[in-house]
């Protein structure tokens, strides 16, 4: 018999690490409605491995797009292409991101993935552009035979820290823009893939995670960050001559922008929904039930056949009940899932109880009661009630904030309210309100 491993539990359940270890994953997308990982593969290496692709992945923050992210560099890699995969968020604020910001991580983490398999090159574009900011913006920085790599993280490093040289950085390279991309392309990108593919590589994949955490703060034209970068600039964003998939945050997919989203990029973006515990109609849906199990069981015994680790549960949790009460309250979410057993296992060593869940959930609760005021109750009820919206810029706020939950099915699209806050009476008060309408 296999004891269960405490320490590795723990470890294995901390939400705000996205799983690399295939023994712990469980495949959703038979109740996702497909496999975003074989589109988005298929669309590189079967549809258009000889010209460069552009690709959009969306969901809720915590749906778990950084975990397919690695499945599909993994499978990408397998086919023989050379990955570079990246959290965005490391070496850019969020807060105020510029298409050149973006331009700029993403050459850095490419030629430093390059460097390390021994292809090393030095763009003449870049040695100027680093010794111009140097000497116009006064940036202390030593340009004399450094790396793409180094340089870039120098400037990104600085200008992340301090407001002003931020502005200052972007105010510069705005009107460098085509020729950033133009270096990029012909001294970077092209010259890599020439010399990847003599020894045997496929192509070049950069996968650039975490931009769906980009602030919805106003931009030029007084447009919301994520319009303005993925739609207004997408032209430059898809101007790469490699492959390309970008996060985007999910409130895009909501936007009355949406169409002209499409156009800019020619397809929808590959949405990965929560998992949908309940059909559009409101019926359990006990595929998806089943699958929550399996994902927390796979982080107590990551080494049982999914057929022997249900057979556990006693060993986990007090009682099946409070297994399936977790999966519940989740509302499909996988970070939410984790977040909940990472907080009980803090109160107690299994099994846990469901009186200790349930301490866990009221505290959940109670942070976000915190957070909701009187107009974004209007707006969650409506929502709930009508199971769509569409265009309303006050909607991104429910979304980011997790408040409301997208699902997606065979059935239909629908939207609802997280399970948390639909056990709370200020909520039911809520929505005999809205019901009376």
């Amino acid at each position: 018999m296999t004891d269960l491993n405490f320490s590795q539990f723990y470890k294995a359940s901390n939400p705000s690490r996205p799983i690399q270890d295939s023994r712990y994953y469980i495949n959703f997308s038979e109740v996702r409605g497909g496999d975003i990982v074989e589109e988005l593969a298929r669309t590189i290496a079967e549809l258009s491995p000889d010209e460069p692709t552009t690709q959009l992945l969306t969901g809720h923050v915590g749906s778990g797009k950084s975990t397919e992210l690695f499945r599909l560099r993994d499978q990408l890699e397998a086919a023989g292409y050379h990955v570079v995969y990246f959290e965005s968020d490391v070496d850019l604020e969020l807060a105020d991101v510029e298409v050149t910001d973006i331009l700029l991580v993403m050459a850095r983490q490419i030629s430093a993935s390059l460097e390390n398999i021994g292809i090393s090159l030095r763009p003449s574009y870049f040695q100027q552009l680093f010794q111009s900011i140097s000497n116009t913006l006064r940036m202390p920085m030593e340009v004399t035979d450094v790396s793409l790599s180094v340089g870039i993280a120098n400037i990104t490093a600085q200008s992340k820290e301090s407001t002003d040289l931020r502005s200052q950085l972007h105010q510069y390279l705005e009107p460098r823009t085509k020729n950033l991309l133009d270096a990029i392309n012909q001294e970077l990108l092209n010259p890599a893939i020439a010399q990847l593919q003599s020894q045997g590589k496929a192509g070049l994949v950069a996968i650039v995670d975490n931009l769906d955490r980009v602030f919805p703060n106003l931009k030029p034209g007084n447009r919301p960050q994520p319009q303005y970068l993925f739609i207004d600039r997408a032209d430059q964003l898809k101007r790469l001559d490699c492959h390309v998939i970008y996060t985007i945050p999910i409130s895009l997919a909501f936007s009355d922008d949406f169409q002209i989203l499409k156009e800019r990029f020619g397809f929808s973006p590959s949405v990965l929904t929560m998992v949908p515990i309940r059909t559009i109609n409101g019926l359990l849906n006990e595929s998806s039930m089943d699958k929550l199990r399996q994902m927390v069981m796979a982080r107590a015994y990551p080494d049982l056949p999914e057929s022997d680790r249900l057979d556990r549960i006693t060993s986990v949790f007090d009682d099946p009940s409070t297994l399936s009460r977790l999966c519940m309250i989740s509302g499909g979410h996988m970070r939410s899932v984790l977040r909940y057993v990472y907080g009980c296992l803090r109160k107690q060593r299994p099994p846990i109880s469901g009186r200790v869940l349930e301490q866990v959930i009221r505290d959940e609760r109670n942070d976000m009661l915190a957070l909701i005021d009187e107009k974004e109750w209007q707006l969650l009820t409506r929502a709930a009630k009508d199971r769509t919206f569409q265009g309303d810029n006050d909607y991104n706020s429910l979304l980011r904030n997790l408040f409301l939950y997208e699902y997606r099915d065979d059935q239909g699209r629908w939207v609802d309210v997280n399970p948390v806050l639909a056990e709370t009476e200020v909520y039911r008060q809520w929505r005999a309100k809205q019901d009376q309408l």
